[in-house]
């Protein structure tokens, strides 16, 4: 796996000092900066501790499976903002390499918030996914445009909310398929709309989340 980040510090040096501190029992393989300079920090074969507590498909050690790329943006905290064209396309072409030597398939490119939704809103609506869609590197298909008609929020319960979880369950998502939407399934949709749905990020189930969310399952392979 690959799995994407955002520092979420004031800037670069900052987050590069907390990487390489050992007190901080944070890594990650590689830092990219503002600039599109590429920074290793773990070789490839090394386990980095970027992921913390996460599951994508049944899997819960996600560091020991993963390479981990961190983006420098100040993330949510500190003034979000989109990332430059020169870190996007250095992005692009570090997951590329990594992706064809390891031979990663491109469901398996994920951002932070997908495999710890609960905990992570990185890297955010704001990267651009449909950019990397574009060469091939990750699973993505054109969002379903936010329009009107029956949603599903906390608090709703039903056959609809256990249809809703058990297909962000297959998609890979780490989520109780009770009938009853909580707190978890909220934090799960609103990882989903930051990655695949970023028009709009409040973790209702709207028909376009829901849309989306089809195609995403039905444009996968038949063996995944």
């Amino acid at each position: 796996m690959i799995v994407l980040h955002y520092t979420g510090m004031q800037d670069g040096e900052s987050a590069l000092q907390r990487l390489c501190d050992p007190r901080a029992e944070v890594s990650a393989h590689y830092l990219v900066e503002e600039d599109g300079a590429v920074l290793q920090c773990v070789p490839e074969a090394r386990r980095a501790w970027h992921a913390g507590t996460s599951f994508w498909k049944g899997e819960t050690d996600i560091n020991s499976r993963s390479i981990g790329i961190e983006i420098v943006n100040p993330g949510h905290a500190w003034g979000y903002r989109p990332f430059p064209p020169a870190q996007v396309e250095a992005v692009i072409a570090l997951v590329a390499d990594i992706a064809a030597r390891h031979a990663i398939a491109p469901w398996r490119i994920l951002a932070h918030s997908d495999v710890a939704p609960e905990r992570k809103d990185d890297p955010g609506e704001l990267f651009p996914w449909d950019l990397l869609a574009a060469r091939g590197l990750v699973h993505h298909v054109p969002p379903v445009p936010v329009s009107g008609g029956r949603f599903f929020q906390e608090g709703e319960s039903g056959q609809p909310i256990e249809a809703l979880q058990s297909m962000l369950a297959i998609y890979g998502y780490n989520i109780r398929v009770s009938g009853v939407f909580d707190a978890q399934t909220a934090a799960v949709v609103r990882a989903f709309q930051r990655h695949f749905r970023p028009e709009r990020v409040d973790g209702i189930a709207d028909a376009s989340t829901i849309a989306t969310l089809h195609q995403l399952l039905t444009s996968l392979p038949a063996l995944d």
